[in-house]
């Protein structure tokens, strides 16, 4: 880069990076700073969250781009696409790519987001650093190529196994089946979604599984792939081996076994980390003030031992919406800084606990905070309340402290579940009469929830009511266009059934 302007260089080109991006291009038109983005693949950031999506046929790869690479370009910003970073200078702040290209910065921006979890199976290489490290019909269902041998997959009716018991791997397997794919979903442990939510919530979500006609395999123990020869003389999954010599045959295999934050090219750069890339509460990284990492591979720690808000850092939330409001809160923060501001910005807000949904057709989950006690269990202070009926696929647990709901989780109930996540989000009191919140569900319940202008509809980009319905009534008449107008379920996809009611619901008198 030539010029006098400060040079900002983003390492990463996924969602968070390519809304950091979008903040800067201000900035980059007035010329107060120049912008370079590097990025491993060949297109530009897309919603890895919908991947799943686009393999089974229900999206399209343009319609879960997040950015456009060559409007990027028009406006100033260096785009490499198809770049590696071999490693990072500190000393002469430089960026040296495969190929030999170098390029210099003032401030670097770690956007390197995470990778999937290759488990240590005989047959699979766990080894991050490999480049092709999975046989012929296995994947991680992590970027489009991976989108295309699920779409493959699904396309000849092979047999998907999902490997993990966690949600993307549930999405998945419920999107593969609903067009028509015999699943099976094998994971460890005697439930799935094991992290968020009981025994009973897991039992109940099992036997919603199978009502929709997938093998649900639990307390495995995979010890291995089996692979068998192709047509073309190639190897590619049979079977996953399981401990004892079991083993469940399939023709794709899904591994959704979590993801790891990417820090290695941060870590031979000399940089702290942990779980993520240590930074502080202005996303600067440990020592030195040129640095910053933001989304999957940000980890909030900061120097001082005595911190409460970084007792609990357990790493990244894994989450699209705290990685957009990280790269917002960054983008103003660096183009007050570049322009010679000289007020020290407020530390980036502290992320609420997350809500954790089962984005998936007919299998409603919602589920926060600590769920593990039961409504018998002596814990000072905690009332749990529990109502179940596994036959009809419904359960509902809720924790209160002082009346006020600590953690819930909400299995085929989807407006108690909304309910819920509203109260938990806003730290508000339970009716004093639980079972008012069931009856949302009931054949007495309300169709149609009343507006509540200050409600947050889109989690991932906090959009609230108030803003959809002013869009629509400026006429945004799809989900589209509140997306382009809002940004409004351009995260996620979980709001995309509210964003359709508030629209209806705004058309209703004219239709009538």
């Amino acid at each position: 880069m030539t010029g006098t302007a400060p040079h900002v260089v983003v390492v990463g080109y996924g969602p968070v990076a390519a809304r950091f991006a979008d903040e800067l291009l201000p900035g980059v038109r007035r010329g107060d700073l120049a912008l370079t983005i590097i990025g491993e693949e060949s297109s530009a950031a897309y919603n890895r969250v919908l991947v799943a999506d686009v393999g089974v046929g229900r999206t399209t790869a343009a319609a879960i781009s997040v950015s456009d690479a060559a409007e990027l370009s028009a406006a100033g910003v260096s785009v490499r696409l198809n770049a590696r970073v071999l490693r990072i200078d500190r000393a002469r702040q430089g960026v040296l790519l495969a190929g030999g290209a170098w390029i210099n910065y003032s401030k670097l921006v770690f956007a390197t987001g995470a990778r999937p979890v290759v488990p240590p199976l005989h047959g699979l290489n766990p080894d991050p650093a490999a480049r092709v490290p999975l046989p012929r019909g296995v994947t991680a269902l992590r970027d489009l190529t991976d989108a295309a041998v699920l779409r493959n997959a699904v396309e000849r009716r092979q047999r998907v196994v999902v490997l993990g018991g966690g949600i993307l791997g549930l999405e998945a397997a419920l999107a593969a089946r609903d067009q028509g794919a015999d699943v099976a979903v094998v994971h460890h442990g005697p439930h799935a979604l094991g992290r968020s939510i009981d025994a009973g919530a897991g039992h109940t979500v099992a036997a919603a599984l199978r009502a929709r006609g997938i093998d649900v395999v639990p307390n495995a123990r995979a010890v291995g792939v089996g692979l068998r020869p192709g047509a073309d003389g190639v190897r590619a999954f049979s079977a996953l081996l399981q401990d004892g010599g079991g083993a469940v045959e399939g023709g794709l295999l899904v591994l959704s076994c979590g993801v790891r934050p990417r820090v290695d090219v941060a870590v031979g750069a000399g940089l702290s980390a942990d779980r993520g890339i240590l930074v502080d509460h202005q996303l600067r990284a440990h020592h030195d003030p040129n640095i910053f990492a933001i989304g999957d591979c940000a980890q909030v720690r900061c120097l001082d031992a005595s911190c409460p808000d970084c007792a609990g850092s357990t790493g990244p939330l894994g989450l699209i919406g705290p990685g957009w409001r990280q790269a917002e809160w960054l983008a103003a923060h660096l183009i007050a800084h570049l322009a010679g501001g000289t007020t020290a910005a407020a530390p980036l807000p502290r992320e609420r606990a997350p809500v954790m949904m089962l984005k998936a057709r007919g299998v409603d989950v919602a589920a926060a905070g600590d769920v593990a006690a039961g409504p018998f269990d002596d814990v000072p202070g905690l009332a749990v309340s529990l109502w179940a009926d596994p036959g009809h696929g419904k359960y509902v647990k809720m924790s209160t402290r002082g009346g006020v709901l600590a953690g819930f989780v909400s299995v085929g109930m989807p407006r108690t579940g909304a309910e819920l996540t509203l109260l938990f989000e806003r730290g508000a009191e339970l009716p004093a009469d639980r079972s008012a919140l069931l009856r949302l569900d009931g054949p007495d319940g309300p169709v149609v929830a009343q507006p509540d202008p200050a409600r947050t509809v889109c989690r991932c980009a906090g959009v609230t009511e108030e803003t959809i319905t002013a869009a629509v009534a400026g006429g945004c008449s799809t989900v589209p266009d509140i997306s382009a107008a809002t940004r409004a379920g351009t995260g996620c996809g979980g709001c995309h059934g509210d964003l359709k009611a508030l629209i209806e619901s705004h058309f209703a008198p004219a239709a009538a």
